[in-house]
Parts: structure tokens; C-alpha cells; sequence
């Protein structure tokens, strides 16, 4: 009697599981018969099912017609400087952003000069303000709803390594700049996720306090009061892992030979910027997007980007990639690097350090193609600004045709081209999305479209990821 029940639950269970996969929408039998078959109106090589099933696919997909020997000749090169290395973090925005600066600063004083900013110093200025956006944030909509979209999205990010150009000027002018000998990187600057995973834990325990207090109607001097003492742990945990910042420091500038240029000097990180840069950043640029969803020709501002509090919100003009290659190639020929920002996995080879859209043939490997054009491909999530790198040269042939670019990169000097990526002129124009070009190489008509009212748009947007 106990053998028929228990067969009988056995067959009640197995016609539940057949219904639970039948119903509407689902996989039924009748459908996975349609599918296999599909797949033996076509059947599969078995050598290649065997070198799909043991090799990397990139391996397999390689364009062996687009291996051969990379034509390293730009007609167009900026000079040479140090390559960086962000090691195991997210901070490519800041390197990219303070290469451009150092190099505008070796520029004027001469080639020669070493000079490299202290990222970690500026790490632990972004990280606070971070932190206190995510805090402030948490204060500002305490009254609504735990799973409001804008609650979920200081909670669910609460602090993090990537940006932009636009946190470094505002960073730069707000906290100044050290050398890089002054403040050296740490372990947790140069290896990120287990700093962050436990700033992010602190940062959502206090949000939930912040919001309790919000609810409460507690008073705004008491709110901020907390929020102050909530910061001081949060300082504590970055200082911690990173270094404390230097008030005052000694410095003499350098040869690439090490040779002092002149005698040693006392400075504060903000004097320190005065000398390297010598005024405002923010004024000086325009951020140019390349968002083929939008109308060209406007501005947009990205709400509660890091800055809302402490800075500046993220604002760009929506420009076609003509007009964004136009002023990158002015500013080259002047001799002025540029911060930049791309798709950077996408057909990267990255034992050349060449991206090509022919470097991998995934159509014939797969049998089918991959045909979304650039504006499908960001509407969803399928590609958007995962790496910022320098700008340093172009390759513009004798009837004005670009070829290809050459960005320095932030992996180490040991990777690709001693450091940087040659891209193909095809590849910039699909997977490059952000320029950062001075107004001197700004079109009047970019610039007036820059000046206008921004429209604004949300952050949750695939393309307003930050730069990692």
C-alpha cells in the first residue's frame, strides 16, 4: 500500500513538472522537439563542437587575415610620457584624467620634466565625497519608500571606484595635487573590492539611520550632526587603507633622468596645483558624447552623478563622431593629450593591444550574425563606456582620411604597445563614446549647443555608467 502512494506522489510530482514547464510563455515538449530540431537541420561539425568545448572562443574566432605585423606610424603623435598602472582597481577615469593634466603641464615646461600625480591622494577625496552623496542622498528621500527606484539606487551602489574627467576637475580644484613620490599608492588603492565591499556595508547601515531619522522629523542640525560623525568613520576606513592625505609637503621637480631642475620647495597640495596647473579647470572643456538614441546638437546633465553635493553634476554635449574626431585631431596637432572613453572589451586583442571590429569572426564561429547598430546596442545594455584612456596621436592619410588612433592606457607598461592601444578608425567610431576637448579646439556652433539649458536624464541610463 506505502509502494503504491508513494508512486503515485512520484507521478503526481512528475505531471506538476511537466504542467509547471507548459505553461504560457514557457518551454513545452512540443517547443523543445521544434528547437532540436532546428539544430539537426543543421548539424554541427564535431571537430568544431571538440575545439569550442576546449578552447577560449577568441582563440577559435581569431581573423588570422587581420594578425599580421600592426603599423605602429602616426602622423599625428603627442609626445611620449610614463605609463600608469591602476593595478586591480577602477580608477582609469582619474589616471586618464591626470595624464592629461601632467602632460599639459610637461608641455609647457619641457618634455623632459618627470612628473606623476599621486592618485591615491585624490582617491581619498573621491571616496568621501562618494560616501557622503550616498549619505546626503539617503537624507533626501528618507520619507519615500525603501523600494523607490532613486532610494534603491544610493543602496544598491552605495560607493564605488569608477567616474569621470569631470570629478577630476573638480576634485583637483577643490583638494589640490600631490606628487606621486609625496603620496604612493597603497595596497587598497592599487586592490579595491575589499575596502569598498566594507565602506559599502558601513555606508548602508548609516543610510537605514539617516532614513529613521528623516521619518522621525528629527531636526536638520541633529541630521547633520550624525551624518558628520557618520563621515568621521567613513574618513577613518579610507585613511585607513589608503594613507592620510599630506598638508604640507617638500618637492623638487625632476629630470626623466632624475636630475633635480631646481631646488626642493615647500608647497600645500592646493599651492601645488596653482604651480602644475595654474587656475580653474572646470570652464576650460566640453564633455562630447556620442549617444546616436538622442538629438545631436544638445546638452544633457546626468542627476546625482557624484558631484551633486560637493561639485558639479556630469554634463555633455551630444555631438555625431564627426564633429568629436574634428576637434580631437585639432587638439593632437596642437599637442594636447585628451581624456577619452570607449567600449574597451569589444574586439580587443589584447596581446597586441589592437582594437579592430575585424580583429574576430564570432559570425562564422556561431553561424549567425550580430547586426545591432551602435544606438540598439547602448538601449540594451549591450555596450556603453566601460574604460577611459588618453588620446596621444592619429594616423590621417594624404587625402585627410583617418586610419587609426593611439590612446595610452592605464594597464602597465608591459602591456600591448608599451602601454597603448592602436584602434582602427571603424572600431572609434562604434565603441568610442567620450571626449573631454579644451574650448580652443571647440567649434563655435558645439560651443553654443554647450552653453544651452541641459536637458536632463537619469543616471540608471546604460550609457552613464562611470568610467572603470
Amino acid at each position: 500500500m506505502k509502494k503504491i502512494l508513494v508512486m503515485t506522489l512520484c507521478l503526481a510530482g512528475g505531471l506538476m513538472s511537466v504542467h509547471a514547464q507548459t505553461k504560457l510563455g514557457g518551454i513545452s515538449q512540443e517547443m523543445l522537439r521544434d528547437i532540436q530540431k532546428e539544430m539537426k537541420a543543421e548539424p554541427l561539425n564535431r571537430a568544431l563542437v571538440n575545439a569550442v568545448a576546449a578552447n577560449s572562443i577568441d582563440a577559435l574566432a581569431a581573423n588570422r587575415q587581420n594578425a599580421g605585423a600592426l603599423d605602429t606610424y602616426f602622423s599625428v603623435e603627442t609626445k611620449q610620457q610614463s605609463i600608469t598602472d591602476q593595478q586591480s582597481s577602477g580608477r582609469c577615469w582619474m589616471f586618464s584624467g591626470l595624464n592629461v593634466l601632467r602632460s599639459n603641464y610637461t608641455r609647457q615646461h619641457g618634455d623632459s620634466i618627470q612628473l606623476e600625480f599621486s592618485q591615491a591622494y585624490l582617491f581619498v577625496w573621491d571616496q568621501l565625497e562618494k560616501a557622503n552623496l550616498m549619505l546626503q542622498g539617503c537624507v533626501d528621500t528618507g520619507k519615500k519608500p525603501i523600494d523607490d527606484p532613486r532610494v534603491q539606487f544610493f543602496f544598491k551602489s552605495p560607493i564605488g571606484d569608477g567616474g569621470t574627467f569631470c570629478g577630476v576637475s573638480d576634485l583637483a580644484e577643490k583638494y589640490g595635487l600631490v606628487p606621486a613620490e609625496v603620496m604612493p599608492e597603497s595596497f587598497s588603492s592599487d586592490n579595491t573590492s575589499k575596502m569598498r565591499s566594507l565602506i559599502a556595508s558601513k555606508l548602508r547601515e548609516y543610510g537605514l539611520q539617516l532614513r529613521d531619522m528623516a521619518q522621525k522629523d528629527r531636526k536638520q542640525a541633529s541630521i547633520d550632526k550624525a551624518k558628520v560623525r557618520m563621515l568621521a568613520q567613513i574618513y577613518k576606513m579610507i585613511t585607513l587603507t589608503i594613507g592620510e592625505p599630506p598638508q604640507k609637503f617638500t618637492y623638487a621637480f625632476k629630470t626623466k633622468g632624475g636630475k633635480a631642475v631646481g631646488p626642493a620647495k615647500e608647497y600645500t597640495p592646493q599651492s601645488f596645483y596653482q604651480e602644475v596647473v595654474g587656475g580653474p579647470i572646470n570652464g576650460t572643456f566640453i564633455m562630447a558624447m556620442n549617444d546616436p538614441r538622442r538629438p545631436y546638437y544638445k546638452t544633457y546633465e546626468v542627476e546625482y552623478d557624484r558631484h551633486t553635493y560637493d561639485g558639479h553634476n556630469w554634463k555633455y554635449v551630444n555631438l555625431p563622431m564627426d564633429d568629436i574626431e574634428q576637434m580631437a585631431i585639432a587638439s593632437l596637432k596642437d599637442g594636447r593629450k585628451l581624456y577619452s572613453s570607449y567600449d574597451v572589451g569589444k574586439f580587443l586583442d589584447r596581446k597586441r593591444g589592437y582594437a579592430d571590429t575585424e580583429n574576430f569572426d564570432y559570425q562564422s564561429l556561431f553561424g549567425t550574425t550580430f547586426g545591432m547598430d551602435k544606438a540598439q546596442r547602448i538601449s540594451t545594455f549591450d555596450s556603453g563606456s566601460t574604460h577611459a584612456m588618453t588620446l596621444t596621436a592619429v594616423d590621417i592619410d594624404e587625402k585627410g582620411k583617418v586610419s587609426k588612433w593611439k590612446v595610452e592606457n592605464s594597464w602597465g607598461a608591459s602591456w600591448g604597445q608599451q602601454g597603448c592601444l592602436i584602434m582602427t578608425d571603424r572600431w572609434f567610431r562604434e565603441f568610442m563614446f567620450r571626449l573631454v576637448v579644451n574650448k580652443k579646439y571647440v567649434p563655435e556652433n558645439i560651443l553654443k549647443a554647450s552653453e544651452t539649458e541641459p536637458v536632463m536624464v537619469m543616471p540608471e541610463d546604460p550609457l552613464f555608467l562611470p568610467d572603470e
